[in-house]
């Protein structure tokens, strides 16, 4: 069966889209903020906190990245009025920053400004290296305007280290994660090792800077050892908590941390642009083709 969902999982980009959507359906909250105001609904209802994303990226028209930018701030509204325990996280190409520096700055603090008038906190997420410093220098910007405004840092780059002792103090937030993009190895661990390694460094490297982390991984052996020092160190339960990816199988693991009194959050992504963001979470876990076919047959 292995072979069998490698085989479909390496085939998906090149089928009809329709073809794709029942594998595609478990990582993706629907195609509209309707959709997707269900789906947080029913996890705060078990306890869980959720980010909100609109799927997609590299947007190269200002008309485009103005009407998401549109979208973002309708969605702090939407959270607000239906009380939902959600914040935002949006990517900076998703809003301009392939159009320009500025376009992305001036869509990016209009989404902030909004998220201001709400009290509700803003998640920035890291892309692909070229964006890098682009994207620290839209967080220091950002940081001027709302305190309640995060980053992601990425334990397989070389530099991350550096970037949480320049950037954590009390006042920085940021989701730390594996990294999801292709990198040479001259900036990127490749090892799963030495990415697991760099994990824990940086995590505890925030810890002692009474920075806050959200640590975003289904990586069960790399939550049993964040587990181990949290426990051994007795790190305070408000400075962290746990992220995942909407419906990535985690085996009943996120309501044992629900159970141990740790915070989950789960992104939450939602769009029209499902498809390629479907394709790599099929990629990273092909087992999914077997859960689909399995419950389609069950049905029939």
């Amino acid at each position: 069966m292995s072979l069998f969902n490698s085989i479909v999982t390496s085939a998906l980009p090149i089928l009809p889209k329709w073809f794709a959507k029942p594998f595609a359906r478990p990582y993706v909250a629907g195609q509209t903020e309707d959709d997707a105001v269900t789906h947080i609904r029913t996890l705060n209802e078990k306890g869980f906190s959720a980010t909100v994303d609109i799927l997609g990226e590299h947007v190269l028209t200002k008309e485009k990245a103005r009407d998401i930018t549109a979208q973002y701030c309708h969605l702090y509204d939407r959270i607000l009025n239906e009380s939902l325990d959600c914040n935002i996280s949006m990517k900076p190409t998703h809003v301009g920053l392939n159009i320009s520096l500025a376009e992305a700055m001036s869509n990016i603090t209009t989404i902030l400004k909004k998220a201001q008038e709400h009290n509700n906190f803003l998640r920035i997420d890291m892309e692909n290296s070229p964006f890098t410093d682009q994207t620290i220098e839209i967080y220091h910007h950002c940081k001027t305007i709302y305190n309640n405004v995060g980053m992601v840092i990425q334990s397989y780059l070389h530099r991350s280290i550096d970037d949480i002792l320049l950037l954590a103090d009390d006042q920085f937030n940021s989701r730390i994660c594996k990294g999801i993009y292709k990198e040479s190895e001259y900036i990127a661990y490749q090892d799963r090792e030495e990415i697991q390694g760099n994990f824990l460094k940086l995590a505890k490297n925030m810890v002692t800077r009474n920075a806050y982390s959200a640590f975003a991984t289904h990586d069960q052996e790399l939550i049993d050892r964040l587990l181990d020092w949290i426990i051994t160190d007795k790190v305070p339960k408000d400075l962290f908590e746990f992220q995942v990816l909407y419906g990535v199988p985690m085996n009943g693991r996120l309501e044992a941390l629900l159970g141990a009194g740790y915070k989950v959050r789960v992104y939450v992504p939602y769009g029209p642009d499902w498809f390629d963001y479907s394709v790599r979470r099929l990629k990273e876990n092909p087992k999914i083709i077997s859960y689909v076919l399995k419950n389609f047959f069950r049905k029939r």
